[in-house]
C-alpha cells in the first residue's frame, strides 16, 4: 500500500472515528463543567500535575514494552535523530518568518511556533488513534519528543529569559519524569535482545496453533515477565488522554474567543502552525524517507505533534518573563 492508500484506510477506520468523537466530547465536557463552576478554578492545574507526573510517564514507559524488529528499530532510531534536526529547522523557520518583528514579539512567535503542546494534545491523540492497532506509533511519538524536551528546557528558556545556558538546566531536562520514563523505556526496548533472557508462556498460544507455547524474552519485558505490574501501569497510562482533554477544555473556558479572532497575529500564527509548518515537514519527511526510513506512522505522528497549539511550558516562560502577555492569551 502506498502513502495515500494507507491514509484512506486510516481515515475509514471506526476506531479512529471513535477517537475523534471522544477527543471533542471530553474537551467540551471539560469546558462545560468549568464554565458552570462545577469544578474549582484550579482543576485544570491539578489534572495537569497528575498527567505530567504519573499518567504520561506510565504511558511513555509502557509504549516500549513490545517486540522489536529491523523495521521498528530503524524507524525508532531515525525518528529519534530526526527530532533534533526537526527542532533546529523549526527554530530557523520561526526566525525567518518573523524576522521583521520587534525582538520580544519575534522571540515569542518563534518559540510558540516551534514548541507545540505535544504532551497535552499530540501524544494523547496519537495514543487514542493508533495504540490499539499500531502501538509503534506511540513509541515513535515518545522518541521524537525527547528532542522537543531538550530544546524546550534549553533554547526556549534561554530565548524567553535572555539568559545564557546554565548547567542547572540539564537537571530540568533530564530529570523530568516523562524524559526519565522515555529514556529507560527506550534503552530497554532498543537493547532487549542483548539483555538477560528468560522463558515465559506465550499469551497468544492456543492448543493446535502454529505459535510457540514458550517465548524467550528479555527479563525487562515486564508485559510478559510481570504482567500484573503492567496491568497497573496500563490503568495509569489510560488516564493520559481523558485527563489531558478535560484539562484542555477547562483551560479554554477562561479564554475570550471574541478577542482572539480580532488579532492579526493570531491568524498569522494559525496559518504558520497549521499549514506552513506541516507542509514543510511533510515535504521534508517524504523526501528523506527513501534513504532515511521513518515509516508511515512516525510521519503521521510527527505531523500531529507539529500542528498542536503552543506548549504550556513555553507559554509559562513568556508570561514569567513578560513577553507579550496579551498576544499569549489570544494564542492559547
Amino acid at each position: 500500500m502506498n502513502f495515500l492508500e494507507i491514509t484512506k484506510a486510516v481515515l475509514m477506520n471506526m476506531s479512529l472515528r471513535g477517537a475523534v468523537f471522544s477527543t471533542v466530547f471530553i474537551i467540551l465536557l471539560g469546558y462545560y463543567i468549568r464554565k458552570k463552576d462545577l469544578v474549582p478554578a484550579n482543576s485544570a492545574k491539578v489534572l495537569s500535575s497528575v498527567l505530567l507526573s504519573v499518567a504520561l510517564p506510565a504511558l511513555a514507559f509502557k509504549a516500549f514494552l513490545s517486540d522489536i524488529n529491523a523495521k521498528t528499530f530503524t524507524s525508532g532510531r531515525n525518528i529519534f535523530i530526526f527530532g533534533f534536526i526537526a527542532y533546529i529547522i523549526l527554530i530557523l523557520i520561526g526566525r525567518l518568518l518573523y524576522k521583521g518583528l520587534a525582538k520580544d514579539k519575534r522571540d515569542t512567535m518563534t518559540v510558540l511556533t516551534a514548541f507545540g503542546s505535544t504532551t497535552f494534545y499530540g501524544i494523547p491523540i496519537i495514543t487514542a488513534f493508533f495504540l490499539k492497532d499500531h502501538p509503534e506509533a506511540v513509541i515513535y511519538a515518545n522518541l521524537f519528543n525527547i528532542a522537543y524536551r531538550v530544546f524546550l528546557y534549553s533554547y526556549a528558556l534561554m530565548t524567553m529569559s535572555d539568559q545564557k545556558f546554565d548547567p542547572k538546566h540539564l537537571k530540568t531536562i533530564f530529570l523530568n519524569p516523562i524524559v526519565v520514563a522515555t529514556f529507560v523505556g527506550m534503552i530497554l526496548w532498543f537493547f532487549q535482545k542483548s539483555m538477560p533472557q528468560t522463558t515465559v508462556a506465550n499469551p497468544l498460544y492456543v492448543v493446535g496453533s502454529d505459535l510457540p507455547a514458550k517465548l524467550t524474552v528479555s527479563i525487562f519485558r515486564f508485559d510478559l515477565t510481570l504482567p500484573w505490574f503492567v496491568t497497573a501501569l496500563g490503568f495509569l497510562a489510560s488516564l493520559s488522554s481523558p485527563l489531558a482533554w478535560l484539562a484542555i477544555g477547562m483551560t479554554l473556558s477562561s479564554i475570550s474567543m471574541k478577542d482572539a479572532v480580532k488579532d492579526k497575529f493570531v491568524w498569522i500564527y494559525t496559518v504558520v502552525k497549521l499549514f506552513v509548518v506541516p507542509a514543510v515537514f511533510l515535504a521534508v519527511m517524504l523526501a528523506v524517507n527513501s534513504f532515511f526510513p521513518l515509516g508511515y506512522y512516525a510521519i503521521v505522528g510527527v505531523m500531529i505533534m507539529l500542528a498542536t497549539p503552543p506548549a504550556t511550558v513555553a507559554v509559562s516562560y513568556a508570561i514569567k518573563f513578560e513577553k507579550k502577555k496579551s498576544l499569549l492569551q489570544m494564542l492559547l
